[in-house]
C-alpha cells in the first residue's frame, strides 16, 4: 500500500500536518492521550498538532514517524510547517495568536504587539537592539503589524488586554509617538473592537507581578497559555497550568479599573502626552 504523499509547503502545512496525523492516529487505533504517553507530551499538546495551533518540530516529526510507521513522511515535511517570519522563542506562540478565537493578555511593561502602531513598534524594536541595521528594524516593524492586521476582522479573535498603568507612563518613541499609540488603543475599545482594563499603579501587589501573561482559546483544540521574559518565551499546554493561569488573570481584571474608568485614564494620558503634561 502506498504511503502518503509528501505535503505542498504553499498550501496550509501545518494544518495539512494536522490532519494526516490525525488520521494515521486513529488507524491506528490510538487516542490523543496514548499517543500523547508514546511521545512523552500530553493528549492537549497532540490535539494541538492535529488542530494545526502547535507547530511539529523535528524531534516530535521523527518520534511520530516511529511510533505510527509513517515510513519518515513527518520528519520530511516538518520543515515547511515550521517556517517562520518570527523569532524561534515566539514563533509558535505568533502562529498560535493566529489562529486563536479569544485572546486574554496581561501586559505589565509595555503596549502589547497586537495594539502597536508602526511607531511605537518601530521603538520598541529599536530599543531592542541599538545596533541592528535600520533595514531588519523595519523588517520587524513590517512582521509585526502582520500580526495586527489579526483585528481587522470585526469579531475574532475577541482580545481582552490588562494593561499596566506603568507600561502607558513609559514614553516610549516621545510624546508624540505615544499619543497616537493611546489614541489608537482608545480607539479600538471605543469601536467595541477589544475589552481594555488598566491594572493602576495603586492596585499595589498583585498575582501577576512576575511577568506578562497570555491566554489564547481554539475553536477546535485545547487552549494555551503563552509565558515570555527578555528574550525568550514558553507556551504551557498542561491543562491545570493553564487553569491556574486563567484564575491570574481573571483576579488582575478584579484589581484592574473599570472599561470606562480605564479608557478614561488612557485617553487623558494621552492628552497629557499631547499638551507635555506627562512627567
Amino acid at each position: 500500500m502506498a504511503g502518503p504523499k509528501d505535503l505542498d509547503p504553499s498550501s496550509s502545512p501545518r494544518a495539512l500536518l494536522g490532519a494526516e496525523l490525525r488520521h494515521v492516529r486513529e488507524k491506528a487505533g490510538l487516542s490523543q492521550t496514548e499517543l500523547g504517553q508514546r511521545l512523552f507530551v500530553s493528549g492537549s499538546f497532540v490535539g494541538q498538532l492535529e488542530a494545526g495551533t502547535r507547530r511539529m518540530l523535528p524531534d516530535i516529526a521523527r518520534m511520530l514517524d516511529e511510533v505510527l510507521s509513517t515510513n519518515g513522511f513527518f520528519g520530511r515535511n516538518c520543515a515547511a510547517a515550521a517556517k517562520s517570519r518570527y523569532q524561534d522563542h515566539f514563533a509558535e506562540a505568533a502562529e498560535s495568536e493566529a489562529q486563536a478565537t479569544a485572546i486574554r493578555q496581561y501586559a505589565p511593561l509595555l503596549i502589547p504587539g497586537l495594539l502597536q502602531t508602526p511607531a511605537y513598534a518601530r521603538a520598541v524594536n529599536r530599543a531592542y537592539d541599538p545596533t541592528t541595521p535600520e533595514e531588519t528594524v523595519e523588517e520587524w516593524v513590517d512582521n509585526r503589524m502582520a500580526r495586527v492586521r489579526l483585528l481587522d476582522d470585526p469579531t475574532k479573535p475577541m482580545l481582552w488586554v490588562v494593561l499596566d498603568e506603568a507600561a502607558l507612563h513609559r514614553g516610549a518613541g516621545g510624546r508624540a509617538v505615544m499619543v497616537e499609540a493611546l489614541n489608537h488603543i482608545a480607539g479600538l475599545a471605543r469601536r467595541g473592537r477589544i475589552v481594555a482594563q488598566v491594572l493602576p499603579l495603586s492596585a499595589g501587589a498583585h498575582t501577576a507581578m512576575e511577568g506578562a501573561l497570555k491566554l489564547m482559546e481554539f475553536e477546535d483544540a485545547p487552549p494555551l497559555a503563552y509565558l515570555e521574559g527578555v528574550r525568550t518565551g514558553r507556551l504551557e499546554d498542561d491543562p491545570a497550568t493553564v487553569t491556574q493561569l486563567r484564575f491570574v488573570f481573571d483576579l488582575l481584571v478584579a484589581s484592574a479599573l473599570s472599561q470606562e474608568k480605564s479608557l478614561a485614564l488612557i485617553e487623558a494620558l494621552a492628552q497629557d502626552y499631547a499638551h507635555e503634561e506627562h512627567p
